[in-house]
């Protein structure tokens, strides 16, 4: 077995040495490349100066796209945080991987630390994968699969962990409910606004530098160790509430988000520089790109921009999906291109294990694509995109075309308290405040033309009825061989709380933990 391992292996980086018409190692047996994905979090597609942000703050990005390939049309596979990064780690969409909740009808669920459920033990994560390679593994910054000791990343493939397993909301009272804690590997070592503040009154916190230090000494004690290395960097800055340290706050002309953005780019600058510093940029590729749109939600004080597009989080509208994505491999991607391959970030599983000679599980569905091609050859592979909001198929996009089965920002109970994910973007039948059913008639735009969703095609066009005809074959293969996971979103309790997390007696901070009392989650939206 660990033969027919090996020769897989092989075969895999021999193939990419092909591709790359490079040499990535030494003479003798090649090392693959190190990996780190930037995972960030609500930032979105119009948060970049290179894609048309006006302040241009974002100098280190702009150049990472100029160096390396900027991908304009790349999408989460969930518009929610929790679901849409178990996808990027399984390199499978929510309905498999379990990431979904059956309590109500296309409502988003994620895991609040009530949250009883987590990521199956049935998954294969990337690191877990990686290690076959001899990867040491890091994730920095949030989990948020789930909570609970049997969901700890340490048991799913990373070796180590600094970060925290849920949003940073707060502060709590630590009776109604605990205030989250902070890992470092097995064990806590605080809490956010206790050992690690973050002023609500004034955004100052200066966890994204600790992230960015834990990113550095990672990067160069592998590099002493000369081992491969896959560091998932997932801070949180530009998540409500956003933060930023004093010597970023109220230096941007967006506001304090603006200040979050600009400290999350001066950290990527420094991390690229590292690896150049280092002579090992040529061995690294680097991806950074977001879980889900920006949260308008929060606007304008707290969110970001999503650029032309509809909506943003929480919605399948292009807003609440597409992503600021930009590849980066110095002397393997080719600088300064653009790529309009339509891409997931379930693709940066199969494409990591394609990098590390490896073959993704052959016992499952695997939604992401290997983007080798695409990176070192300039292809384009064509492919579909399904969007779904709990479990259900709202909207699927094959090529310039975008499919709507269903509508709904949100319930008009929701919005008349002020809960508006699309604010100042009414349109017409299309960002209804009630679930509509369009699977009979889709409602179908080209996003090409129309990229804010604004004017969907006549029904009785030509050109509806071929864009139909392309997009009904690839929905319907999708669903017939589709077998969903068994639902992790249902179940909350809050004796599941982060009361005494592992480490808290060494500190003193464990909590009472009060009465299990499970029932179903309610997710409104």
């Amino acid at each position: 077995m660990a033969a027919v391992a090996t020769a897989t292996r092989w075969w895999w980086w021999w193939r990419l040495l092909l591709l790359s018409a490079a040499k990535l190692g030494a003479v003798g047996l090649p090392q693959p490349p190190n990996i780190v994905l930037m995972l960030m979090d609500d930032m979105g597609w119009g948060d970049l100066g290179v894609n048309g942000e006006p302040s241009r703050e974002t100098p280190n990005l702009d150049r990472m796209a100029a160096e390396g390939m900027l991908f304009p049309s790349f999408y989460s596979a969930n518009p929610l945080c929790s679901p849409s990064r178990a996808a990027l780690l399984t390199g499978r969409l929510p309905i498999r991987n379990g990431f979904y909740t059956t309590n109500a009808h296309a409502r988003n669920g994620y895991t609040p630390q009530d949250m009883v459920g987590g990521i199956p033990a049935s998954e294969r994560l990337l690191p877990q994968l990686l290690k076959e390679a001899s990867y040491a593994t890091k994730i920095v910054g949030k989990w948020h699969l789930g909570h609970q000791p049997l969901f700890h990343p340490l048991k799913h493939g990373f070796d180590e962990w600094f970060g925290s397993p849920n949003c940073h909301f707060g502060p709590y009272d630590n009776k109604a409910k605990p205030n989250i804690p902070v890992f470092r590997d097995w064990e806590m070592v605080g809490r956010f606004y206790e050992e690690f503040p973050i002023n609500l009154k004034t955004g100052e916190a200066n966890l994204t530098q600790i992230y960015l230090q834990e990113a550095l000494d990672f990067i160069k004690r592998q590099q002493s160790q000369q081992r491969p290395f896959f560091l998932y960097w997932a801070i949180d800055a530009t998540h409500a509430p956003v933060y930023a340290s004093r010597p970023f706050l109220g230096t941007s002309r967006r506001g304090r988000y603006g200040d979050a953005v600009r400290e999350v780019d001066d950290s990527v600058g420094q991390i690229l520089q590292l690896l150049r510093g280092l002579h090992i940029a040529e061995s690294t590729f680097v991806f950074f790109t977001s879980d889900n749109g920006a949260a308008l939600v929060s606007a304008p004080q707290q969110a970001g921009s999503n650029g032309p597009f509809l909506c943003g989080k929480q919605t399948t509208f292009e807003g609440g999906v597409r992503e600021p994505a930009i590849a980066w491999w110095p002397g393997h991607v080719p600088m300064g291109q653009v790529s309009h391959q339509v891409g997931s970030l379930m693709d940066l599983f199969t494409t990591s294990l394609s990098l590390a000679g490896l073959q993704p599980p052959g016992d499952r569905e695997i939604d992401g694509l290997d983007l080798v091609p695409v990176l070192l050859q300039g292809q384009l592979i064509d492919r579909p995109i399904f969007h779904y909001r709990g479990n259900e198929l709202m909207a699927a996009t094959v090529g310039q075309y975008k499919a709507h089965f269903w509508t709904w920002t949100n319930s008009w109970e929701e919005f008349k308290k002020g809960i508006n994910f699309c604010p100042g973007q009414n349109v017409s039948g299309v960002t209804t405040h009630t679930q509509q059913e369009h699977t009979s008639l889709p409602l179908l735009f080209h996003l090409g033309r129309d990229p804010g969703e604004r004017y969907p095609l006549r029904f009785d066009s030509a050109e509806y009825e071929a864009a139909l005809q392309r997009i009904s074959p690839a929905v319907q293969q999708h669903q017939d061989g589709l077998v969903p996971g068994q639902p992790q979103l249902n179940v909350c309790n809050p004796a599941v709380m982060n009361w005494a997390p592992p480490g808290c007696e060494r500190l003193g901070k464990c909590l009472p933990v009060p009465e299990s009392a499970p029932e179903k989650c309610s997710w409104p939206h």
